[in-house]
């Protein structure tokens, strides 16, 4: 499907076929550990909750990257000479801006290509920037970037992929890397990614981050079962779970958890399944990986991919990395 308006185009690639919540959710709690992926967070609760967080005192990974951004944006578009920017997971683009603007005052915009499962988010953002930004193109694609890259056209002029906000940190390391590959595989000699990644740091501070005194992360962590009990006729108990979240030393990962108060069995209609939990039993509901440079660099050397510039906060708590295919 391809719809257009003035210099607007949006293509869909999510079909009747595509993986859903109930595939996700079947595979997730029939296993001897459950869990249920983390982009079952994002409804339209979710999607406030989690908003709410970025503005945290306990959040930095939101408004560290920002600053990073505010600070060194020019830069990225001097080095990379970026006239195409692909954003996947793009959602209302904000941070975003700062690139786009940067590109504009370089001379080089040409053309934002956002990646997002939502239609109605990527055209109510398409028709903003082309307000914002006389004469950039926007080509946006509704679909897993995960599986349609492909969708994107070819490219007129140096592109760069962005993959901000930390979230290369929710795929474990195999999954991470063949993602990179496949990033890596999408880029013309002249091309790069920029990465956003949240760097290991005192656990405490970690700890935090997740374990808000406001309790809005709890809340987040479980409107994942809100949304699959609208969603599939499911009868979760929200009150019977209690929200977890740990730094692993060894795996250098946030872990977030539900972990059940009591014995229970979960009906999910919709899947014709009944689900028990143990007292005490977790379902986990993301990882988040978090990175040193010598663990990104082995990631990026792995893929494919060579690091062009690694750019911090004054505190070293998040980094935008800059990479190009390895020559």
């Amino acid at each position: 499907m391809k719809t257009a308006f003035k210099d607007i185009q949006i293509v869909s690639r999510l079909g009747a076929d595509e993986r859903t919540l109930a595939f996700d959710v079947l595979d997730g709690l029939t296993r001897p550990f459950k869990e249920i992926p983390p982009k079952h967070f994002y409804d339209t609760e979710g999607s406030r909750l989690f908003e709410a967080i970025t503005k945290l005192p306990e959040y930095y990974p939101t408004r560290t990257e920002r600053a990073i951004l505010e600070a060194d944006a020019a830069h990225i578009v001097e080095l990379t000479g970026m006239a195409e920017l692909v954003e996947l997971g793009s959602g209302v683009p904000t941070k975003t801006l700062l690139l786009l603007d940067a590109m504009r005052e370089a001379g080089t915009l040409d053309r934002y290509m956002p990646f997002d499962v939502s239609e109605v988010v990527l055209r109510e953002s398409a028709e903003m920037l082309v307000e914002r930004y006389p004469g950039v193109r926007v080509f946006g694609v509704v679909g897993d970037f995960e599986r349609h890259l492909d969708a994107l056209p070819p490219a007129e002029g140096p592109r760069v992929i962005a993959f901000l906000g930390g979230t290369i940190g929710n795929f474990p390391p195999g999954s991470r890397r063949r993602f990179l590959r496949s990033l890596a595989r999408a880029l013309r000699p002249q091309d790069a990614v920029l990465l956003g990644v949240d760097l290991v740091k005192d656990p405490a501070r970690l700890e935090a981050a997740y374990n808000d005194s406001a309790g809005i992360t709890a809340a987040f962590n479980r409107n994942m079962l809100a949304v699959i009990n609208r969603e599939l006729d499911a009868d979760f108990d929200l009150e019977a779970f209690e929200h977890v979240a740990f730094y692993d030393r060894e795996q250098q990962w946030i872990e977030m958890r539900l972990r059940a108060l009591r014995p229970m069995v979960v009906n999910v209609r919709k899947l014709d399944r009944g689900v028990h939990f143990a007292n005490r039993e977790e379902l986990r509901t993301e990882i988040s990986c978090k990175f040193t440079r010598k663990r990104l660099e082995a990631d990026l050397a792995a893929a494919g991919l060579a690091p062009l510039e690694f750019l911090t906060d004054p505190e070293g708590l998040f980094a935008l990395s800059v990479a190009g295919p390895a020559r």
